[in-house]
C-alpha cells in the first residue's frame, strides 16, 4: 500500500540521520529516501497503545517528526522490542519498537537497522549494552539518560550516540518517550546484555 504519510515520515527520518553525519547514518538516510514512493507498507492492526502513543507524540516541544509518526500510525509495524527475551517482564511491557529497515524488515538491509521506539511514562529501561553502534534521536517526551559516565535529562531533538559496548539506560519522563533509533556495525541481538544496575528501581511484585 502506498502511503503519503509514510513517505513524509521516511523523508523526516532521512533528514534526521543525514544530519548525524556518520557514514552509517548517511547510508541509512539514503535507504530511507530510496524507499519513498514504494509499495512496502501494509495496513497494521491496532497496536493497543495508540492513545498513549498519540499523547506522547503531541507533548509540548515535540520534534516535527513526532506528528508524522502519529499520522503514519496505521502503517507502522509496532511489535515487541527485539530484545524482549533479555528484558524484565515489566520493561518489556512498557516498551514497543517498529523496525522499518533491517535484514527482515520492509526496507531490506543486512547490516543496518532503523526504527521507532516508544516507552510508557515513568518506566525504566535498565542498564545494558550490545555490539552494535547505536544512535537515538528523541522525537517527543523525554528521559533521564545514562550513556557511559554521562547522565542527564534529554528532550526532543537531542541525539545520543552509543558506541559499541557502551553501557546505557534511561527512564522515561512523565510524557513518555518517542524516539527514532538506528544500529550499525554488528547488528546481532545475541550480544544484547543486561548489566548489573544499582540504579534500577525494584520490580513490582
Amino acid at each position: 500500500m502506498r502511503n503519503a504519510d509514510m513517505d513524509a515520515l521516511l523523508a523526516a527520518l532521512a533528514g534526521i540521520f543525514a544530519g548525524e553525519g556518520r557514514e552509517a547514518a548517511l547510508r541509512s538516510a539514503a535507504l530511507l529516501r530510496g524507499a519513498m514512493g514504494g509499495d512496502l507498507w501494509a495496513a497494521q492492526p491496532n497496536c493497543g497503545f495508540e492513545a498513549e502513543l498519540f499523547a506522547t507524540a503531541s507533548a509540548p516541544g515535540a520534534h516535527p517528526a513526532a506528528a508524522l509518526v502519529a499520522a503514519a500510525q496505521p502503517c507502522l509495524p509496532w511489535g515487541t522490542n527485539p530484545a524482549d527475551g533479555k528484558l524484565s517482564a515489566e520493561a518489556a511491557a512498557a516498551t514497543a519498537s517498529a523496525t522499518l529497515l533491517g535484514p527482515g524488515d520492509p526496507i531490506r538491509c543486512e547490516d543496518l537497522l532503523v526504527g521507532l521506539f516508544w516507552q510508557r511514562p515513568g518506566s525504566y529501561y535498565a542498564l545494558h549494552n550490545h555490539d552494535a553502534d547505536e544512535t537515538y534521536v528523541i522525537l517527543a517526551g523525554g528521559a533521564v539518560w545514562r550513556a557511559g559516565a554521562d547522565k542527564r535529562r534529554r528532550g526532543p531533538g537531542e541525539m545520543i550516540h552509543h558506541p559499541s559496548g557502551m553501557p546505557h539506560a534511561f527512564q522515561a519522563g512523565p510524557q513518555g518517550l518517542l524516539a527514532a533509533w538506528r544500529w550499525s556495525g554488528d547488528v546481532n541481538f545475541q550480544s544484547y546484555t543486561m548489566l548489573p544496575d544499582p540504579e534500577a528501581p525494584p520490580e513490582a511484585p
